[in-house]
């Protein structure tokens, strides 16, 4: 017995609900039959009230009994009872009618809105209708909501297509230098490196090569990290002179086994310094500077930087003799994965992050990038950090 309430329980509850769910149609019948039902019940009562009353009063005071009216009165009176029932019936119409409209055609398109986003798709457009503020208010809030759901859908789309470019571009530079190591580990294999000279010159491009893979593949590891925001800093108090200077020493001598004119004009007084990250200001250099060698197109090679003081800023500038880049280009340089193939093309390919990788840590060192570029004479680079005041 005890485990059959539960059942029997659950049964009404469910009877009750079903019940209780009624189309909006049936609410609407429903009401519409109690505000005729209601009216003409209550006309009623109060017309047979008011006809007793009249009728003992006109029998008491004047003899008059109207029981024995004339066909015409009672025509009249019966006239008047229809003329009421009609008014009553036409305003229920009416009533209902509007009620209808205001809540069921908003319901309607809800409805298929709902149906539209749940098969994925969100190109549409939903308008407030209906005179109900709460309804329209409904509406306007859903709508918000698909345009929110469509601007992240076109986000994520968007980064998906980054992504594969990405790989597809990481792919393209790594296999490049793949290539050439296996070209020169078979070269050694096969004895083509037959005297020490031609030997250490396969080794050392060899190594060169590897150096070029892993720092693609640390640029992927630091572009992860980019997208979770998740950049190791370590700010501390940083002499500028000082930095520039070493990292000019280091930057000089890769440049020169490379058959590039490279000078540094450091103008930073010894006594400035900056709140920085020194492993990722080196990036940031590395970089640029190794943009600026990509695109280098002149028979003479040359790159010029220049670190100096203005106002409350440390201003860097790295300059190249390369093929520049066009006016209409300059705006999207440091955008994640633009590369200008018009104005910036080079069969050396790239993954399209460096310069975006530089905006994000100067920017995460409170300080700003910029670019300024002549087609045919060459591109200069420039970056500003704000010094370090006791104060």
């Amino acid at each position: 017995m005890k485990s059959g309430r539960p059942c029997k329980t659950y049964k009404a509850c469910r009877f009750l609900q079903t019940e209780a769910d009624m189309n909006l149609k049936r609410m609407l019948f429903t009401a519409f039959s109690i505000i005729i039902v209601v009216p003409i019940t209550l006309l009623a009562l109060f017309m047979t009230g008011i006809l007793t009353t009249q009728a003992e009063m006109l029998r008491s005071r004047f003899g008059i009994d109207i029981r024995h009216l004339g066909p015409s009165s009672r025509t009249l009176i019966f006239y008047i009872l229809i003329f009421l029932l009609v008014i009553i019936v036409i305003t229920a119409v009416i009533l209902s009618f509007w009620l209808y409209r205001s809540i069921s055609y908003p319901i309607v398109s809800l409805t298929k809105a709902v149906k539209s986003i749940r098969d994925g798709n969100l190109d549409f457009e939903l308008k407030p209708e209906g005179d109900v503020e709460e309804i329209r208010d409904l509406c306007e809030s859903f709508e918000q909501m698909r345009i929110r759901l469509l601007q992240a859908n076109e986000v994520k789309m968007e980064f998906d297509r980054q992504n594969r470019e990405l790989i597809s571009n990481i792919s393209h530079d790594l296999r490049t230098p793949l290539t050439a190591v296996r070209g020169y580990c078979e070269g050694i294999m096969d004895g083509v490196a037959d005297t020490p000279e031609k030997m250490d010159r396969y080794i050392r491009t060899i190594y060169n090569k590897t150096n070029e893979m892993d720092r693609l593949i640390n640029e992927l590891s630091f572009y992860s990290r980019i997208t979770t925001n998740r950049i190791p800093y370590a700010f501390d108090k940083v002499p500028v002179r000082q930095f520039f200077a070493d990292a000019a020493e280091e930057i000089g001598d890769e440049m020169r086994s490379k058959g590039i004119d490279f000078t540094c004009e450091n103008d930073v007084p010894e006594d400035v310094t900056v709140i920085a990250d020194t492993e990722q200001l080196t990036r940031v250099l590395h970089n640029i500077i190794s943009n600026a060698v990509k695109y280098t197109d002149k028979e003479e090679k040359r790159i010029d930087m220049r670190a100096s003081v203005l106002g409350d800023e440390v201003q860097v500038y790295v300059t190249d003799n390369g093929k520049g880049i066009a006016a209409k280009d300059l705006a999207n340089v440091f955008d994640r994965f633009y590369r200008a193939d018009s104005s910036r093309s080079s069969s050396e390919g790239g993954s399209g992050i460096g310069l975006s990788i530089v905006k994000k840590i100067v920017e995460d060192h409170g300080g700003r990038v910029w670019v300024s570029s002549k087609e045919g004479e060459g591109t200069t680079m420039a970056f500003a950090l704000r010094k370090y005041e006791e104060n």
